[in-house]
């Protein structure tokens, strides 16, 4: 096994992807091709008719390879993007790269779109011989969930006409917010007095801080930043609603929640009954927050204590440290995920710097056509931000597994993905708990391991609630930002039944969540992943060392299944019955327990 460099280097590298950065002469050689591809694809398609005899379906199998390398190479290109606009917001160039790329995007949908309308208007009894040639049927359910797709969308000139439209309106308004959020800054004030105007990422760092007083201090300016620029943010949240509420319209469709379900290749009723179950058990969070509150010694926590510490913090945690004990406890589990992490930490596949100008939050992006990923973070030294790096790393190990798939197999959704991810970092937590040299730092590791269940329980609630609740008034018109900050109050009191002091109306408007194009309702996917792989981790740690080689076979089938057929085949579990999801529930609520048993 390969061995961690030291020091490991905790910027990425990108020139090996595409030299030059913004400025590069390849990646332009690269896009340039890549819309040649696209626009000799869209010719093929409008002139092709749906095949009549198994015959003439070989005839697609070219149009099927092309599809999918643009698919890979657009991916790509939108990857490479997304890394150069996250390490440095200042970098225009970036940004009209960005706008290429969407470009590029909106032309490889018109392709699709035409694609499946062939499919579409194959016959029943052609298209079931077509879907069993061998060359065919590996791909199969991919091209089958197309066709059903197709069916319920507009004629293929119209929805190419919506997309071209979209490049300059709702992608435009969503590459609005990036703008708007570049602008934004937080002063912070440190204890010898000097202020300094922190970016938002480096601000979300400190309301984590242990120190309550600079968690108070940090949040107050943090909501009156957000609040300078409410007005901005609420047209374009408006914006971008009324665009997808429009085009649902046209596309004769009233439920908001069918795209991000079919996205997430989950029924209703699984959503619901996930929802049940979270909800029956709320009370033992709610009682985890009140003791939280009573041993911070404060009648209830406000929303800047939640994510808090509870002890003091009486080191920070190096990047190397925290790279080693990533490692480790991935090595308990399954050796070729360990390689993997040594793999993403040698070859500088991690940007995780603390400095200026840097976007907020933490991603994983795939890089199809390298084979390669790269992770995004701002580490601070804290065991969240060692969470959220095993948690990105997941995310890259999960690509791994899909990279020699055919690209349409690699089409894995957000809920699955986040199981991946999610089961990585409680691998990690679990070992903390487990490995704690004091009951006080087990109570502190424990609390630590449970705010991840009041995030996806509570706060991703919260943001489910008021992301429906803006949808159904925003059929009635544009919504204001005092409104929003209501909706967004009104949904966390309720997510939160209450239990704390304070809370954070202006959430709606720092949430980057709420402003991604490409995935309606950015929400309810993260607490099914949570509650996904919470389930998976209590089958993982009956059964032993030969779990591995299960877990790496359904995270292979992410792309080719309903949630409700993977479970089925891989799991033995019914997802749509609420008896999976209590199992699941009850290792979070074991932990509540453990925790207010400890701290009577």
């Amino acid at each position: 096994m390969e061995q961690l460099t030291n020091p490991i280097t905790p910027t990425w590298e990108l020139e090996s992807i595409f030299a030059g950065g913004s400025s590069s002469e390849a990646f332009q050689t690269f896009l340039g091709q890549l819309g040649e591809d696209l626009s000799g694809l869209n010719e093929k398609l409008r002139k092709a008719l749906a095949p009549v005899n198994l015959e003439e379906t070989k005839s697609f199998d070219e149009i099927i390879q092309g599809l999918q390398s643009v698919l890979s190479r657009v991916s790509e290109a939108g990857a490479f993007v997304e890394c150069l606009t996250a390490q440095d917001q200042h970098d225009k160039k970036a940004v009209q790269l960005t706008a290429k790329v969407t470009t590029l995007r909106a032309a490889l949908d018109n392709v699709l779109t035409l694609f499946q309308n062939v499919l579409r208007m194959t016959e029943d009894s052609i298209w079931e011989a077509w879907m069993a040639r061998p060359e065919v049927s590996p791909i199969s359910f991919v091209l089958s969930e197309k066709r059903h797709a197709a069916k319920e969308l507009l004629s293929p000139e119209l929805e190419s006409l919506a997309s071209d439209l979209a490049v300059e309106g709702y992608h435009g308004w969503g590459q609005h917010y990036d703008t708007i959020v570049a602008k934004v800054g937080v002063p912070f004030t440190d204890d010898k007095g000097e202020t300094t105007i922190l970016s938002v990422g480096q601000a979300a760092n400190k309301l984590d801080d242990p120190n309550p007083k600079v968690r108070e201090a940090t949040f107050a300016k943090w909501e009156e930043a957000w609040g300078k620029v409410a007005d901005y943010s609420s047209d374009t949240l408006n914006r971008l609603a009324g665009f997808r509420l429009k085009l649902y319209e046209k596309r004769g469709w009233d439920d908001v929640l069918k795209e991000p379900l079919e996205i997430n290749r989950m029924s209703r009723q699984t959503l619901d009954t996930m929802w049940q179950v979270i909800e029956e058990n709320k009370p033992f969070f709610v009682s985890y927050l009140e003791r939280k509150a009573k041993l911070r010694g404060v009648e209830k926590l406000n929303w800047s204590d939640v994510d808090a510490p509870l002890g003091e913090v009486t080191g920070k945690i190096t990047y190397d440290e925290a790279a080693k004990e990533i490692v480790n406890q991935f090595g308990n589990f399954s050796p070729k995920l360990a390689d993997f992490a040594v793999k993403a930490f040698n070859r500088r596949w991690i940007e995780a710097e603390d400095r200026p100008g840097k976007r907020p939050g933490g991603f994983c992006t795939s890089l199809t056509v390298s084979k390669e990923t790269r992770i995004f973070m701002t580490f601070g030294g804290t065991v969240s931000n060692m969470a959220t790096l095993a948690h990105e790393l997941g995310h890259a190990y999960h690509q791994y597994l899909m990279d020699e798939l055919p690209e349409f197999n690699q089409g894995y959704a957000m809920n699955v993905a986040e199981t991946a991810s999610t089961f990585a970092e409680m691998i990690v937590a679990d070992a903390l708990v487990r490995n704690a040299s004091s009951e006080e730092e087990k109570i502190n590791l424990l609390a630590d391991k449970i705010q991840s269940g009041i995030a996806f329980f509570m706060n991703i609630h919260a943001r489910f609630l008021f992301e429906t609740r803006f949808y159904e008034k925003r059929k009635q018109g544009m919504l204001d930002a005092a409104e929003l900050c209501s909706l967004m109050e009104e949904a966390q009191r309720e997510a939160f039944q209450g239990a704390l002091g304070g809370y954070h109306p202006h959430f709606w408007a720092s949430k980057l969540h709420f402003y991604i194009t490409e995935v309606p309702f950015y929400n309810f996917p993260y607490t099914f992943g949570y509650m996904f792989s919470t389930g998976i981790y209590a089958l993982a740690v009956r059964e032993g060392a030969g779990f591995a080689d299960k877990y790496d076979a359904l995270l292979m089938d992410t792309g080719r299944m309903t949630v409700e057929e993977l479970a089925a085949k891989h799991l033995n579990v019914d997802l749509t019955k609420p008896d999976f999801w209590r199992g699941a529930m009850s290792v979070v609520v074991d932990d509540v327990k453990q925790f207010l048993d400890l701290t009577q």
